[in-house]
């Protein structure tokens, strides 16, 4: 027997009831386990770059956040379809380029400006995905704030800045094809392909690294950790997130990264915040707060059996029904006829 390609009901589709309310409340209670859990994993994987590098680290990542999901997700990989395999793979490619570019990023041109320009990947997807003044607004203050809290500085390093662009793209990218792929495969199968497949691309990288830089086991420790909660956690954590929330709304809530950085480096690392800082903290929480309370609740569909005369029939024998997947990005409750085409 052929299993379903569709995954669960987005609760953005089904507006009216308690379920939409759970959704966005549990996609916020993932987005907060997923954004702690990346900065902390960070925190440890920094702690290797003087052993190991960048690229070592992210390499072992990939390795330990692959063989965590495929142990997780266990992906039936012969029954999934080209319909299937082909978001797969460029989230695979995705997992691949992010965190490295992002990284090279960071140590050409800094911290401040390298998440400066990495935010305005989810930045442009809050902004082109939303349909509310509000959402606007709420996306524009959180960009702003980003840019207070992480006080990005001029740079000439063009390379860096192209590398810090790069990671944009990698982030709007991960938002679409994560959302895209959890309509596609059930649980979480999807991502633990993604993972893995991207595991197997770092294995020559890798090697080719730690042959170069011989690694400790505490710095192989330290990068195995951020492997962890910086990879595993927070695939996990998104994909079932973006099937609770429309990505207008993740992209305009990744704004929170930067508050979580702020925050472990002030308990772990002992890194005090001024006072322009905690202003730009609160900004952020503020505008996401309000893109949540605000968030519009539209009629729930009319219950079977009270079907106007004017609406169209029934799908023919032969022709798929139009409730397949959510476009992404979408606020809108319209069913479609195919899965989203799609996010990190």
């Amino acid at each position: 027997m052929r299993r379903s390609t569709q995954g669960p009901p987005h609760p953005e589709d089904v507006r009216g009831g308690p379920a939409a309310g759970s959704g966005r409340l549990a996609g916020v209670a993932l987005m907060c386990g997923s954004g702690l859990a990346n900065q902390s994993g960070a925190a440890m994987g920094a702690l290797a770059f003087p052993v190991i590098g960048p690229a070592g680290v992210v390499a072992v990542r990939q390795w330990v956040a692959g063989l965590v999901l495929l142990a997780v997700g266990r992906p039936r990989l012969r029954a999934f379809t080209w319909r299937q395999w082909w978001p797969v793979l460029c989230l695979a490619l995705v997992f691949a380029t992010m965190n490295l570019s992002l990284y090279t990023a960071i140590d050409r041109i800094g911290l401040g400006l390298a998440v400066t320009l990495e935010f305005l990947g989810p930045l442009a997807v809050a902004l082109t995905a939303s349909r509310r003044p509000v959402d606007l607004l709420c996306a524009l203050v959180a960009g702003a704030a980003v840019v207070v809290l992480t006080r990005p500085e001029a740079t000439t390093d063009y390379a860096g800045i192209a590398l810090g662009l790069v990671a944009a793209v990698c982030w709007a990218s991960y938002i679409l094809l994560n959302r895209l792929v959890g309509a596609r495969l059930p649980g979480v199968e999807g991502s633990a392909a993604a993972a893995g497949v991207s595991a197997l691309l770092y294995l020559p990288i890798g090697i080719g690294v730690l042959a170069h830089h011989p690694p400790s086991l505490r710095a192989l420790g330290y990068a195995a950790l951020a492997g962890v909660l910086s990879s595993a956690v927070p695939f996990l954590a998104d994909l079932l997130a973006l099937r609770r929330v429309p990505a207008r709304f993740f992209g305009i809530f990744m704004s929170v990264n930067p508050v979580l950085a702020a925050l472990v480096g002030l308990v772990v690392l002992d890194q005090t915040l001024e006072g322009v800082e905690w202003l730009a903290v609160a900004a952020i929480v503020v505008a996401n707060a309000l893109s949540i309370l605000t968030a519009g609740r539209r009629p729930a569909p009319p219950p079977a059996g009270r079907r106007s005369a004017a609406l169209p029939a029934p799908a023919t024998r032969g022709h798929a029904p139009a409730t397949r997947g959510h476009a992404p990005g979408a606020d809108s409750a319209t069913p479609q006829n195919a899965a989203p085409a799609h996010s990190p």
